[in-house]
């Protein structure tokens, strides 16, 4: 689907994307039934590297810059267990420098990079992994993502149902952000929905560190709460109200084109009003509880391209802010990413 850009001279830092090249795992021939929503991403993308993430940065919306997101691509295939998660952030910084060359044009993929430490190791471990990552970032790492994501109903992750229930709760956990938090990076989080006060217990536990809360919270849709998301809908709202109070919290804009919402746009390439009318009530309580200062709009690609492409994604946040001051679009689109990953776009 092609549409008109909306606001192309708009600034754009993207806070929110993934690199990964998994075509070599994906079967030959027919391709086996899908089981669960998120493993179209697949079928979609199998490789999303500089190229492709560079194609999507110019398809017609001023993307100055970018932060990736763990995924965990590209892991070291030898030495230390604990370790072999820099293999991503040596990957990553790779791209970043090849857009910092200028080659390209005047865009800074992966200006910041966020990537992977076990919190649940011994404290040695995490100490001498997170200086590992910020050695291979070579100025560029910013922070660690430690997803939480549960339901005890696995058709509600499908193949991301990897951890166990309560893990920001967990002592070993906790003693594990200490040592973290000594670093003084910042902190991606992705959980969902019904798992919203155990983070908002973990930030007010460590009110130093800066949160960012991925994906306005992953509100559900699917599985056991399927026709549901309506009436659950003022219980997410008055959380994230009181997350949004905290201070040390930023909140991503975006997720919603995944399959865990349950919106009638995935897989279906509805256009940007719909998806705007589909995302306005979550965007929108997430901006009056952050405020502009502390939300981001984000891509989350190429997850999202299972409902919309690049170009109009964007286009659907800009319906949904039509509205607002220059001022706070700024902040929503750019500034705001740009503090909190602390970017040097210069």
């Amino acid at each position: 689907m092609s549409e008109e850009i909306l606001e192309p001279d708009l600034p754009i830092v993207d806070p929110h994307h993934h690199l990964w090249d998994r075509s070599m795992a994906m079967p030959r021939g027919d391709l086996p039934p899908v089981r669960h929503g998120f493993e179209n991403v697949m079928r979609l993308a199998p490789r999303y590297l500089h190229d492709e993430l560079l194609a999507d940065m110019k398809r017609g919306h001023n993307v100055k810059a970018t932060v990736f997101v763990q995924c965990g691509a590209m892991y070291r295939a030898a030495g230390p267990e604990h370790l072999r998660v820099v293999g991503e952030t040596e990957f990553v910084n790779g791209v970043a420098a090849m857009g910092a060359s200028g080659v390209y044009g005047d865009v800074r993929p992966c200006a910041g990079i966020v990537s992977h430490v076990d919190l649940m190791l011994d404290a040695a471990l995490i100490d001498e992994a997170l200086a590992a990552q910020v050695h291979a970032g070579d100025g560029r790492f910013r922070g660690i993502r430690h997803s939480a994501s549960h339901d005890d109903d696995p058709n509600v992750l499908g193949p991301l149902s990897r951890t166990s229930p309560g893990l920001y709760m967990a002592d070993r956990f906790r003693e594990g952000f200490k040592r973290f938090a000594a670093f003084g990076l910042s902190f991606d989080a992705w959980l969902l929905e019904p798992q919203l006060g155990e983070f908002l217990d973990l930030a007010r536990a460590f009110p130093d560190t800066q949160f960012i809360l991925d994906h306005v919270g992953t509100p559900l849709g699917i599985g056991r709460y399927a026709g549901k998301r309506q009436e659950r809908f003022e219980g997410w709202a008055d959380v994230m109200r009181e997350i949004g109070k905290l201070g040390n919290v930023a909140v991503k804009l975006g997720g919603l084109a995944m399959p865990f919402p349950g919106f009638d746009s995935f897989m279906r390439s509805r256009p940007s009003t719909e998806l705007a009318d589909e995302w306005r009530p979550y965007i929108e309580v997430c901006i009056d509880a952050f405020g502009v200062d502390n939300a981001m709009f984000e891509s989350n690609f190429p997850v999202d391209l299972c409902s919309c492409t690049y170009d109009v994604l964007w286009n659907a946040f800009k319906v949904i802010t039509k509205g607002y001051s220059d001022e706070e679009k700024a902040a929503l689109y750019a500034g705001t990413a740009t503090r909190v990953y602390k970017l040097d776009l210069s």
